[in-house]
């Protein structure tokens, strides 16, 4: 699986894409840097940038390499090579290619302002673990819909629809649960609706974090209960890493069936 990864990770890191992916993220955090002068608000800002555009840059890169090294995988199928060994390889080796792009790309401007004399060091950390934590979630993701797709169109379109499914549809949906139910005890279901959802529960942690949990109003309260103590927080790093453990065990457990 190493000798894989190694090839993927090289071969990502020839790719315009790659590049894109970096300087995108590089520019951002020196124009941030640029147009404010405290870094806290400039984490802030990053944070609902984050959000969103990394749960899709991984979906969306998953999905394109998979369908591109098709035929690559194909000559490696016909030898004796173990089939996880190989998708897990790819997938390492995209996941692994996103994440260096995004520490990179955010890390060099914000370490040459001077973030480690900074008290929001931890805010930043925290914010590129969820980051992470996102690119291996949405990576896995996104090669579950490719390998159970043939059809390209369909699994750009099953991708696509993920991401806003869980980005957009399903904030709406949990919000108008919480005004139709407003009567009833919302408190356990807020908190379990908030873990079956990656993205979600990555901006829980990262506005606690911050400190700015008032901005949830009812609900932020009763994040702030359960994420603020140390089983909230064990519990909440342990759901996205569930969340990345799952759809590997699912890749899996496909590669073995499939027909290729």
């Amino acid at each position: 699986m190493y000798k894989i990864l190694k090839y993927s990770f090289f071969d990502l890191t020839r790719s315009s894409w790659s590049y894109v992916y970096f300087f995108f993220y590089l520019l951002l955090g020196i124009t941030l840097l640029f147009l404010n002068n405290d870094l806290s608000t400039a984490v802030i800002t990053l944070m609902n940038v984050i959000i969103m555009i990394v749960p899709l840059i991984g979906t969306i890169f998953g999905v394109m390499y998979y369908y591109n090294s098709r035929e690559f995988t194909e000559l490696l199928l016909a030898q004796p090579v173990k089939r996880s060994s190989i998708f897990l390889g790819q997938y390492f080796g995209v996941a692994i290619s996103l994440s260096l792009s995004l520490i990179l790309g955010l890390g060099i401007p914000f370490v040459a302002y001077g973030l480690f004399k900074s008290a929001v060091i931890w805010d930043f950390v925290m914010l590129l673990i969820t980051g992470l934590f996102l690119t291996l979630i949405f990576s896995a993701l996104a090669f579950n819909i490719a390998l159970s797709h043939e059809n390209k169109i369909k699994g750009f379109g099953y991708a696509i629809l993920l991401w806003l499914f869980l980005a957009v549809i399903y904030d709406g949906l949990f919000l108008l649960s919480l005004v139709y139910f407003q009567d009833y005890p919302l408190d356990k279901f807020s908190l379990i609706a908030t873990m079956f959802n990656p993205i979600d529960l990555s901006r829980i942690l990262i506005l606690l974090k911050l400190d700015i949990s008032a901005l949830l109003s009812y609900t932020g309260a009763v994040f702030k209960e359960f994420f603020g103590t140390p089983l909230g927080a064990v519990t909440s790093m342990g759901m996205l890493i569930l969340w990345v453990v799952f759809p590997l065990l699912r890749m899996r457990q496909v590669i073995r069936k499939k027909d290729f």
